[in-house]
């Protein structure tokens, strides 16, 4: 860890240099640490890279106020892996698994042709008001008749992006089920409409906060800053959700796929229950003896003894961790490897046919097919064995895992 004193409050770092950080997230790490509301530090993880408003990768404590942009656009966004009872798995086996994945979860923008079971989704929001001096913001989003329409046609599917499913091999000799998805249009939707009711109030407010830093916030004490919280759990339990009607699907395809092969194997084949992480939400947390609200955008929680995932990128390893409850990162850790290049500055100077090399070395199943794809090459991203190695202090691997097979949104 790497402190600096030079802002309001200090800023810390899990990374050697500021070297390892980009220009544009070190300016928003410095408005982050000049905030009013801020409390005690910011924490940026060894993954952070420039968002808005915020580093993807960065941790902020907050007193009396809420960042809808501290947040992000994709509420609820995070991990979820399973641990299956194979140890081994052929070649030929894989290929027919992914494409059965493929026929069953919609990718990218693609969504399902009907509503999927309303059942599967979060109880309904509590009671609420309508804000007050918020004009046209007096909706609320996850009521909206075509909005959940939309949510429910979109249960159960990846998105695009860094979003994934992945088949790896472990450390412990087991084949594990990994998938990367958020709260899809809907996170989306909350996100924007509770920054803009925050740009509009601050405004009327005359903020301190410039604008030009995208850190309009709402008091908790206020209707807005209580609708967005309650809006923004729900899109966490939204996310929730997607991910774990796409893990079943993923396990039935598992099932039918090797029954085919070994008649006596689905009573054989075992899942162990699901790991869950969210990487991108704001929760009220006691932490030197305050408390206060923690927006992790791009990180997640890693309090002691708590089991998560650290992705890495298309084609490296993944990790299972146990958390180290380190005080210092707000009992924080990364969310993954994190991008060393943007997406255009990637699909700009890399290379296809050298990409594509090191996943077919590898022996990795994959769809990396042309220049488009490139702004999810493993060479747009961080190394994530330099950035396990930063945040040894908050968190200890349990299992390494191998990527053998993955789908991109």
């Amino acid at each position: 860890m790497k402190v600096t004193n030079d802002q309001k409050i200090p800023i810390k770092l899990w990374m050697e240099n500021l070297t390892d950080m980009e220009t544009g997230a070190w300016e928003q790490a410095k408005n982050l640490a000049n905030l009013p509301f801020a409390y005690k530090w910011i924490a940026v993880m060894p993954d952070a890279h420039q968002g808005y408003g915020m580093p993807i990768g960065g941790v902020m404590a907050t007193k009396g106020v809420i960042v809808p942009n501290a947040v992000g656009v994709d509420i609820g966004c995070g991990m979820c892996a399973v641990k299956t009872s194979l140890t081994e798995i052929d070649t030929d086996t894989l290929k027919k698994i992914m494409g059965e994945i493929r026929k069953v979860i919609p990718l990218g923008f693609n969504k399902h042709k009907e509503n999927q079971d309303e059942s599967l989704m979060p109880k309904g929001i509590n009671t609420v008001k309508k804000a007050e001096n918020a004009g046209m913001f007096n909706l609320l989003i996850c009521e909206n008749r075509d909005i959940k329409n939309n949510a429910l046609k979109s249960l159960g599917t990846l998105g695009g992006g860094n979003h994934f499913i992945e088949i790896q091999k472990g450390s412990d000799g087991h084949i594990w089920i990994m998938i990367h998805s958020g709260s899809r249009n809907l996170g989306f939707k909350v996100a924007n409409y509770y920054n803009k009711l925050a740009q509009e109030l601050n405004e009327k407010w005359h903020s301190s906060v410039p604008k030009s830093w995208e850190l309009a916030y709402l008091p908790i004490d206020s209707v807005g800053g209580q609708n967005y919280i309650r809006e923004m759990n729900y899109c966490v339990e939204f996310a929730l959700a997607n991910r774990e009607l796409m893990m079943g699907r993923v396990k039935e395809v598992f099932r039918n796929e090797l029954m085919k092969k070994e008649k006596t194997l689905e009573e054989q084949i075992g899942f162990d229950p699901m790991i869950n992480i969210a990487h991108n939400y704001a929760s009220l947390e006691n932490h030197f003896g305050q408390n206060v609200w923690i927006h992790r955008k791009g990180a997640t929680k890693a309090t002691e003894g708590l089991i998560g995932i650290i992705p890495g990128s298309q084609g490296t390893s993944s990790y299972i961790v146990e958390g180290l409850g380190n005080p210092e990162s707000f009992m924080s850790c990364s969310h993954g490897a994190g991008r060393r290049m943007s997406r255009s500055q990637a699909k700009r100077e890399l290379n296809l046919k050298e990409e594509i090399a090191k996943m077919n070395k590898k022996g990795i199943i994959h769809g990396l097919r042309n220049q488009g794809d490139l702004d999810e090459a493993s060479s747009a991203y961080k190394d994530i064995d330099w950035v396990m190695e930063q945040q040894k202090d908050l968190v200890k691997i349990k299992v390494k895992l191998e990527p053998l097979a993955v789908i991109k949104g």
